[in-house]
């Protein structure tokens, strides 16, 4: 499987990392170049200066035969641009974006983009360690998942 990762925070290198020691063909983007040292020594994949939502870079990257596209930048906007690009542009068969802001994630929803939510998750996992017996209650009605599937992947 070939993935392309705009963003090389912790959370994009630890990704990189994961996948290509799984054996998946990874090239990774970042504005700068010195984001690239917090991947694994052992990263085997392809780093590439480049801005994600630059329809050229992306095709520097292999976007056209990209079978995965996650944004992983700290920028939900930034996140939401080059995700539609993956998707509706080149036609990236799985996209998956990473949102801070859970109310932008109908956004999301809306856009076909399966989006995580590293604020809910982390606010799910403290109320497990912190109240066992709340997790039942963690969602009231109305709230979204912590992911957001696209429409055409939901059941009716």
């Amino acid at each position: 499987m070939f993935v392309i990762i705009m963003g090389c925070g912790r959370v994009g290198a630890r990704l990189a990392s994961q996948l290509t020691r799984a054996g998946h063909e990874v090239t990774i983007l970042d504005l700068t170049a010195s984001a690239f040292r917090r991947l694994d020594p052992d990263f085997n994949g392809t780093t590439l200066v480049g801005n994600g939502i630059d329809s050229d870079a992306l095709r520097r990257a292999g976007i056209e035969r990209a079978d995965v596209f996650a944004a992983m930048t700290q920028g939900d906007n930034r996140n939401i641009m080059a995700s539609q690009i993956a998707r509706h542009i080149f036609h990236v068969p799985k996209v998956t974006t990473r949102i801070y802001d859970p109310l932008r994630q109908e956004t999301f929803e809306m856009l076909g983009l399966e989006a995580i939510s590293p604020t809910v998750i982390g606010a799910d996992k403290f109320l497990e360690i912190i109240d066992p017996a709340a997790v039942g209650a963690r969602q009231k009605p109305g709230d979204r998942p912590w992911v957001a599937a696209p429409a055409e992947q939901r059941e009716g």
